[in-house]
């Protein structure tokens, strides 16, 4: 479960290959280094509260290295608010009449909850529990933080109706699209999880490359919202798939 940063965009059309007979290769290069400050961040849906709790835990569901940004410096946090902000999280695509009752796995989500309420209120037991205890989730280590997300994900609480798992179990599929969809969604600054991976984005044509073999394709990646200047920008109004 627990494991597995941020700079601008700066490949600019001349820095992309050519079309040509003989692919250029790039170098895979990090996209952040140990330390980097992560962007100051306005939400659409989420409060201070909230926010600073998914920022944590996204940080540890993926957590940074000493080669690549994790889910946090990729911008995840931006990524689950415009979701929650859109029509996912107001559960438009629900169905919202009951009977409300325990459902078998193959069932789905089975809450009377929008995912937007369901968020709300799971994060608010949550701020509400630690508000109680001697030990705030402010003040944990990383090793607490993977214990605490560890109960969650094995359903140890009720969140004022929410289950934890269910929550835990939307959280993570948020951070997982965050961090690998397209930057156009809002999360993959920089489109750091391709450059890890390898994979070239939104290419709109290999015409030069599909009768060439054995070769490796080996370019910085494209997003479906950029400019011939590099740049990504984000459209609040293209909805990505719900978890």
């Amino acid at each position: 479960m627990v494991p597995a940063a941020l700079v601008p965009d700066t490949a600019t059309a001349q820095e992309r290959p050519e079309h040509s007979a003989s692919p250029t290769h790039y170098p895979v290069v990090p996209t952040t280094a140990p330390g980097t400050s992560v962007q100051s961040q306005t939400y659409l849906f989420l409060n201070d509260e909230e926010a600073a709790f998914i920022e944590a835990a996204v940080a540890r569901l993926i957590p940074k290295d000493e080669q690549w940004a994790g889910a946090l410096e990729a911008g995840v946090p931006n990524y689950i608010d415009r979701q929650l902000a859109g029509a996912w999280g107001a559960g438009e695509r629900l169905y919202r009449n009951g009977p409300w009752q325990p459902g078998t796995p193959s069932q789905g989500y089975q809450l009377p909850f929008t995912p937007g309420e369901m968020f709300r209120t799971a994060l608010a037991a949550i701020n509400k529990e630690q508000s109680t205890t001697d030990r705030p989730l402010a003040t944990m280590s990383s090793d607490e933080w993977d214990s605490y997300l560890r109960s969650l994900e094995a359903g140890e609480k009720d969140l004022a109706g929410v289950p934890s798992d269910v929550f835990f179990a939307h959280l993570w599929q948020c951070t997982l699209e965050g961090f690998f969809a397209d930057p156009v969604y809002g999360g993959n600054r920089d489109m750091t999880s391709w450059r890890m991976i390898g994979f070239p984005g939104a290419y709109a044509s290999y015409y030069d490359l599909v009768d060439q073999h054995g070769i490796k394709f080996d370019r910085l990646p494209t997003s479906l919202g950029e400019d011939v200047h590099g740049h990504v920008h984000v459209n609040p109004g293209i909805p990505a798939s719900s978890p």
